[in-house]
C-alpha cells in the first residue's frame, strides 16, 4: 500500500482524480488529503496577481467575494467531503483533514504520523508564490523527508 498526502485548496475535479488515482498503476493507494480553502490563505492581492496572470480578469475583480473565516471554512468542509468521496468512488481509501493554521505544520506531522511515501501539492497555479519558491510544494520540500510531488489542478468538474 502506497501512502499519498495530498495537499488541496479546493474540491478536486474528475480529472484531478483520475490523475492522482492513477499516479501509481495498479498500486493501491491511501489519501491523506489536508485541505487550506483558498480565502484562508494569501491575501487578495496576490490571489488577484495570480488570475491576471491566468488571463482571468473576471476572477481577479471579484476576489473580494472570496469567503474567508468561518465562511471558507464551511466551504472547505464541503469540498473536503467531496473530494474524499470522489477519491474512494475512485478505489482509493482517503481520509482528510480542513486545515485552519499553518497548513506546512499540519502536513509535516502528517507526514510524519503516518509514514508518508510522498506528498502531492495539487493547487492552482500561484504564480508569484512560485517564482519567489514560496508555494506550498517549494516550502514543503525543505520540511517533509519525502519526495514532493507539484500538480496543477483542473478547472472543471
Amino acid at each position: 500500500m502506497f501512502t499519498s498526502v495530498l495537499m488541496i485548496e479546493k474540491a478536486l475535479t474528475s480529472a484531478d482524480v483520475e490523475f492522482v488515482t492513477t499516479l501509481h498503476g495498479d498500486e493501491p493507494v491511501t489519501f491523506h488529503v489536508l485541505l487550506q480553502p483558498r480565502g484562508d490563505q494569501a491575501d487578495r492581492l496576490l490571489r488577484a496577481i495570480d488570475d491576471v496572470a491566468l488571463g482571468e480578469i473576471e476572477e481577479a475583480v471579484h476576489e473580494g467575494e472570496t469567503p474567508e473565516g468561518e465562511a471558507a471554512r464551511s466551504v472547505g468542509a464541503r469540498a473536503l467531503e467531496v473530494s474524499l468521496t470522489a477519491l474512494r468512488s475512485a478505489g482509493s481509501s482517503a481520509v482528510g483533514t480542513l486545515v485552519e493554521d499553518h497548513p506546512l505544520d499540519a502536513l509535516r506531522g502528517v507526514v510524519d504520523e503516518v509514514g508518508a511515501d510522498e506528498v502531492i501539492v495539487l493547487t492552482d497555479p500561484h504564480y508569484v508564490e512560485e517564482f519567489f519558491h514560496r508555494d506550498w510544494a517549494s516550502r514543503a520540500r525543505h520540511k517533509v523527508g519525502v519526495p514532493v510531488l507539484k500538480l496543477f489542478s483542473h478547472s472543471d468538474a
